[in-house]
């Protein structure tokens, strides 16, 4: 009897004392963290479908959104009617009927067809002559043929069969996205997956091409700053809420439910608006933005920068990937692009100064992070623009899988991450610290 009371008491003191501990940390979290469970939980549901760009999933997350912005009490962005900032794009889908280089008819997974025409009847003496490539085996295909998809001449391009693994995630990319910002051009681009035939190469090409507008939605909420002087000039804390949507089923689960990528930066955007209209202390005017199709293209990014004037945006906080620990441990994270600008030395100050969480330079350079997320957007116009992180990428498995679980994530070091992003950002809301521009020569591709 004594051994069962002393391990009840035992127990008791136990959970009490781990419950004042974690009713402490809530306290002193800064932001909420039922707010960040309950979002991401929503966010990256199996009934989100993924949240793929133009799928229904995706539009019920963007209502989501507007809910949350609504319920904090945010107002919509100038000029918007209601937190959806919508805007077109274009489905594309190009079906190949015929494809025959030199004579000999091409399989259909060694070729890929991006086309703006309707009715594609394309041979080798049509005028004018095809620009005629080639992506060799140590070359960067992603890199190299990115304008290429949408074509804005007609090209024939070959490349080498060392860049069928490369030329598999193209296929995917291409049957993934099928959406295009701009309505295409009467143009063709062709990629073959083979050695470059010798001139002159004959060629026949037929196929039909479908074009549909399909409305995308960014979701914007503001909240306006309280100083007159600096009221004009904005901070903007963004994530992109949109995923790969549906894969391959894996051990019968098929939902790439992207917990991590990026529900929880848009997680955080929504904990950092509530965080901060409780302050009230904001002195610039604060913009929450959550983009859609940053996946096939960052054409959200594209999109909203195009209705503000850049100069008026002190600071861009993108958000990407935070609910994972970084490989610097537990109350760290990374920001890209440090060098470019004085952003990450200023929230690196301010967060020595209030506590023990660090802010570390981008540690995977080769993975070329800065250019790849929506802060790049705002960058190549000068804008501060940056994207804190916590990924582990070259080791993490579960990117863009149907592994990226809530599960897998460390919710309590992701609250941390957001309370820390809010903290260190007091110099710039309030309009004491203001980070240098980045030069657009810094930011060309």
């Amino acid at each position: 009897m004594r051994t069962f009371l002393f391990i009840s008491l035992l127990f008791y003191c136990t959970h009490t004392a781990f419950g004042q501990k974690k009713a402490a940390v809530s306290a002193s979290a800064g932001v909420a963290p039922a707010t960040v469970e309950r979002v991401i939980r929503v966010l990256a549901a199996d009934d989100m479908q993924g949240r793929a760009s133009g799928k229904p999933g995706a539009e019920k997350a963007a209502r989501f959104l507007a809910a949350e912005f609504q319920r904090i009490g945010l107002q919509p962005l100038n000029g918007v009617k209601g937190f959806e900032q919508r805007f077109p794009t274009y489905e594309v889908r190009t079906e190949a009927a015929l494809i025959s280089i030199n004579g000999t008819n091409v399989s259909p997974d060694k070729t890929l067809l991006v086309s703006g025409q309707p009715h594609l009847n394309w041979t080798d003496a049509d005028e004018p002559a095809p620009r005629i490539m080639t992506v060799g085996a140590d070359g960067n295909l992603m890199r190299e043929v990115r304008a290429l998809l949408e074509p804005r001449e007609n090209t024939l391009v070959f490349i080498d069969p060392a860049q069928a693994p490369a030329f598999a995630r193209l296929a995917g990319y291409l049957k993934r996205g099928g959406l295009r910002p701009d309505k295409p051009a009467p143009f063709t681009t062709l990629f073959v997956l083979g050695a470059t035939p010798p001139a002159p190469v004959k060629f026949q090409v037929a196929a039909t091409t479908t074009i549909r507008t399909v409305e995308l939605r960014n979701v914007v909420g503001v909240l306006p700053g309280k100083d007159a002087a600096r009221a004009a000039e904005q901070v903007v804390f963004s994530g992109h809420y949109d995923h790969i949507g549906i894969l391959p089923a894996v051990q019968g689960d098929s939902i790439a439910n992207g917990a991590d990528d990026d529900a929880s930066g848009t997680t955080a955007v929504v904990a950092l608006a509530e965080y901060f209209k409780k302050k009230k202390d904001n002195a610039r005017t604060l913009v929450f933005v959550a983009f859609a199709a940053e996946e096939i293209g960052g054409f959200g990014a594209r999109y909203f920068s195009q209705q503000l004037d850049p100069k008026q945006v002190v600071a861009m906080f993108n958000i990407e990937m935070i609910g994972k620990e970084a490989k610097f441990g537990p109350n760290t994270a990374f920001i890209t692009g440090f060098d470019k600008s004085d952003f990450g030395k200023l929230l690196q100050e301010t967060a020595t100064k209030g506590g023990t969480f660090r802010f570390e330079p981008d540690p995977y350079p080769e993975q070329n992070l800065f250019y790849r997320s929506d802060n790049a957007t705002l960058a190549r116009l000068g804008v501060p623009a940056h994207t804190i992180s916590t990924d582990q990428i070259p080791t993490d498995k579960s990117y863009h899988s149907v592994d990226d679980e809530v599960e897998s994530l460390d919710l309590v070091n992701m609250t941390a991450v957001i309370t820390a992003i809010g903290r260190s950002a007091a110099g710039i809301i309030s309009g004491q610290q203001t980070p240098t521009r980045i030069a657009p020569e810094s930011v060309k591709q």
